[in-house]
């Protein structure tokens, strides 16, 4: 079997809001066409995380490396426009897309750091979701709240990245529109980007994930295969309802 190279590696982080320490610590790790996902009670610091990774909140220690051209290379310094142009792309739990813009104009923008190959690109994100293509010229307002997280996860695939980081993809969607969004976030990972996902709804993300971290109090406190961690008795009484 061909070993998989690591996308990135975040190690011994430290970070939080002004004198405020969030992190204290936290180590993990994604390698490529992985879904890893990130589960915790709320406040354990898990967007506090995915921001620092993005480079909305500077670490105060420790380092994290991304694969750029082939070669694990610290990011700590680089902001969030270097990121993107690298192959990081992050979609926010809300307010992730332009509710007033067509879905075509929604995937434009996703582009605007590099127009060439726009039109390529496009198209190819109505290949891996035929629905956006239908309805190609209504605006983002008009879709329901599983299309509309499709839309923000096609958005962010127009620059073809190759580590796609999502922040409680499921949140306020009703059940049956659940499945639905993990269903594209599968296709996603079929397309050959790794996905690193922070979510409330453990138990459908660790289903459909390689491997997962359990974050409490900004430290790692259990990691392992998504189908060892939803095995876990104390993980299942904590986080999956089940005793």
């Amino acid at each position: 079997m061909q070993k998989k190279n690591k996308i990135l590696e975040v190690n011994n982080i430290f970070s939080g809001y002004g004198e405020t320490e969030i992190l204290h610590g936290v180590s993990i790790e994604i390698y490529e066409n992985e879904i890893v996902t990130i589960i915790g009670p709320n406040g354990c610091g898990k967007s506090t995380l995915m921001k620092t990774i993005f480079g909305l909140i500077r670490a105060t220690s420790g380092n994290i490396d991304f694969l750029i051209n082939d070669e694990l290379t610290s990011i700590n310094n680089y902001d969030t426009e270097n990121l993107i142009k690298k192959g990081l792309s992050y979609v926010p739990q809300s307010d992730n897309v332009f509710p007033s813009l067509s879905i075509e104009e929604n995937l434009e923008m996703g582009s605007f750091i590099k127009e060439e190959g726009m039109s390529e690109s496009i198209e190819s994100m109505y290949d891996l979701f035929p629905i956006l293509k239908e309805k190609r010229k209504d605006p983002a307002n008009q879709l329901s709240g599983g299309q509309r997280q499709m839309l923000a996860l096609a958005r962010a695939m127009m620059l073809k990245p190759k580590l796609i980081i999502l922040d409680e993809p499921s949140a306020g969607l009703a059940p049956n529109l659940v499945s639905s969004v993990f269903e594209t976030i599968l296709t996603i990972q079929k397309a050959g980007v790794s996905v690193l996902i922070v979510e409330q709804n453990a138990k459908a993300a660790l289903e459909r994930s390689n491997r997962g971290y359990v974050l409490a109090t900004g430290e790692n406190k259990v990691d392992g295969t998504g189908k060892n961690l939803l095995k876990n008795k104390e993980i299942a009484s904590l986080y999956l309802g089940r005793k």
